[in-house]
């Protein structure tokens, strides 16, 4: 560890405090996203402005575990139960949709044809682990709305990291696909097994260790992330998809455990995610965000505004598809808002993109920019359009057990 980096450390852990104060205080005039005060705090003491903390590997490798448990978190959240027909498969198609739209526009922006694959996939992404959060704390996780964002955002996050297994490992397509099935058939046959026979054995040591100093929780699901993201890496796969399978994995063993102890477990696991890790991902975006590249690259400050543009009609507009039946004007354009929301996958493509020297630096910091502004502004306006929805209530009124849609 370096010099520096017990004070950057420091300066993340205190700015973790603040941002969701800032949220509060602020939220009495407009509800922000928390991830909205992480990430410009971020910024400001960032190399590029006050200097405070600096880029770091330590800090690097804590905010990617971060990275790794939103995946993990999304994946684990999910019911795939409630999202299972119309939501999902529409959801699955409107990626299609934008996959080929944003590949055909990114060629035509991009001087080179890998740059434009780059670029299209970033402007397919979804951040649904930042969105579900949002979901979750306005009440809207059950409902028909809230099932049609998590379709969506369940296509537009798994969606990219195959595209990005496939296109942009830097294997031959062919012999990626291979690799992808592999992992695929691994991970698959661990959710199956997982989902054989109700492992009452397993159930009773994880609630005889809930609050306890062992914790078996806890240490189980840091278990199945390392394995996975572990064996994700080991095949040249984007660590994301162990995470994000991990999630699945973990969802399985724990079906059929006691409610009171999977609802304590649900808890400690959010403590561990956003209560630690995950604002230490957003913190360090904002932190390595290249604002000098952005104002300085030529075109790129152009690229901002027109990148957040194709983000709402690239992943946007497909992403309506999944509209429920009957949908109100406002859910709609909430809906294409929450779909147009992207980050952290287009972190991990430019990321990518400019460790091969395929992606210009202000083109990268455009597309990153872009993807912040989309966390910026997208939910809150979103959030605002459902709530006038709902007649202008802050969350929406009881609608009773929901049935997953088949038609």
């Amino acid at each position: 560890m370096n010099a520096s980096d017990p004070i950057g450390i420091v300066v993340i852990a205190g700015l973790a405090v603040v941002a969701p104060i800032l949220a509060g205080v602020i939220g009495r005039v407009a509800k922000v996203p928390l991830v909205v005060f992480e990430i410009l705090l971020g910024v400001l003491v960032g190399p590029s402005i006050l200097g405070w903390v600096p880029v770091s590997p330590f800090t690097d490798a804590l905010a990617n575990f971060g990275l790794a448990m939103l995946f993990f978190m999304a994946g684990n959240e999910i019911d795939f139960a409630a999202i299972k027909g119309r939501p999902l498969r529409r959801a699955a198609l409107g990626w299609l949709i934008s996959l080929v739209g944003g590949v055909v526009i990114g060629i035509l922006l991009a001087p080179t044809i890998e740059a434009g694959v780059f670029i299209g996939i970033a402007l397919t992404s979804t951040a649904l682990g930042t969105i579900m959060p949002m979901l979750r704390d306005a009440g809207e996780l059950t409902t028909p709305f809230g099932r049609a964002v998590t379709a969506v955002g369940a296509a537009g996050e798994f969606g990219p990291l195959l595209a990005i297994s496939i296109f942009l490992s830097g294997r031959d397509p062919g012999a990626a696909t291979v690799v992808l099935i592999g992992f695929a058939v691994i991970a698959g046959l661990g959710i199956l097994l997982a989902s054989r026979g109700p492992h009452r054995r397993l159930h009773a040591l994880v609630t005889a260790t809930l609050h306890t100093s062992g914790q078996f929780a806890v240490r189980l699901v840091l278990l199945i992330v390392a394995a996975l993201v572990c064996l994700s890496i080991a095949l040249g796969l984007d660590m994301l998809l162990g995470a994000f399978a991990a999630g699945i994995l973990f969802r399985v063993l724990l079906s059929g455990a006691d409610a009171r102890g999977h609802e304590v477990i649900e808890a400690k696991l959010e403590a561990v995610a956003f209560g630690f890790l995950v604002p230490i991902f957003f913190l360090y975006t904002g932190v390595t965000f290249d604002l000098h590249s952005l104002l300085t690259a030529p075109n790129a400050m152009l690229l901002l505004p027109v990148f957040l543009v194709l983000l709402l009609i690239v992943r946007g507009l497909p992403g309506l598809l999944a509209a429920p039946p009957g949908s109100s004007g406002n859910d709609r354009v909430a809906i294409g808002l929450f779909s147009a929301t992207g980050l952290p996958i287009i972190v991990a493509v430019t990321a990518i993109g400019l460790d091969e020297h395929i992606l210009e630096p202000g083109t990268a910091a455009a597309l990153v920019g872009a993807g912040m502004l989309s966390v910026l502004l997208f939910p809150l306006i979103a959030l605002w359009r459902r709530k006038a929805s709902l007649g202008g209530q802050l969350r929406p009124p009881d609608e009773g057990v929901l049935v997953p849609e088949e038609g």
